[in-house]
């Protein structure tokens, strides 16, 4: 049986409208994004299967161009299509953050850094730049490394704080063990550059680290 023709309250579309698109399923919100099935499967089987192929919506999200193609009923457009919509998220994210004052939002701040920093496949260590009001700035992803860590320079980061004209920053770094956890070396380096920033009158809010979809922070733990 076509969606069309399903009761008009289980239709994906429909129940979105009715009752806004967090009372959907992924699988109804992947079949939305899909529009259209393949022969002898309407759009919302497709979207099971391919989660259940996947194991995960966030797996689809991030699998590569190649693999993604070869699932039944996908291809170059719809691989675009869907890093498109997850690009605009994460934009829309970054730019309410900019408009905002982030003591006022942590909730916003954390899933804005977890959306861009949970997946990546090595560690990078950001600035989180705000102004006097403790506005954003801009985010700034300042070093890269490996799988298990990032050198950090403290004199790279007070020019990078300065070029900015900061009155505050939020260090912000990703361990992609997906444990958030912070290390010793992160509170030693903390301290590091927390001293080094304070010579110029720059204050360190927080650290983050970012794991498998949390975020630790320094400050709520009493460690700045």
């Amino acid at each position: 049986m076509a969606i069309r023709d399903w009761p008009e309250a289980e239709r994906p579309r429909e129940k979105l409208l009715s009752k806004g698109a967090g009372a959907l399923s992924d699988a109804e919100l992947l079949a939305i994004f899909l529009r259209v099935g393949v022969a002898g499967k309407d759009a919302v089987t497709l979207a099971r299967e391919l989660l259940g192929h996947f194991g995960s919506l966030r797996s689809l999200i991030n699998a590569d161009a190649g693999l993604f193609c070869q699932a039944p009923g996908m291809g170059p457009a719809k691989f675009a299509q869907l890093q498109a919509a997850v690009e605009l998220s994460r934009r829309f994210l970054g730019e309410k953050l900019s408009r905002e004052a982030v003591l006022s939002c942590p909730d916003d701040v954390r899933r804005y850094l977890i959306s861009r920093l949970r997946d990546q496949p090595r560690e990078v260590f950001c600035l989180l730049l705000l102004d006097a009001q403790h506005r954003v700035i801009k985010l700034h992803e300042l070093f890269f490394g490996t799988l298990d860590g990032a050198a950090v320079y403290p004199r790279e980061v007070v020019k990078a704080v300065l070029a900015a004209n900061a009155a505050a920053v939020i260090l912000v770094h990703n361990h992609p063990s997906g444990i958030a956890e912070p290390s010793r070396a992160d509170r030693q380096l903390t301290e590091r550059l927390g001293a080094a920033l304070g010579l110029v009158e720059v204050r360190v809010l927080d650290h983050l680290v970012i794991g498998d979809g949390e975020a630790i922070s320094f400050a709520e733990r009493g460690w700045l």
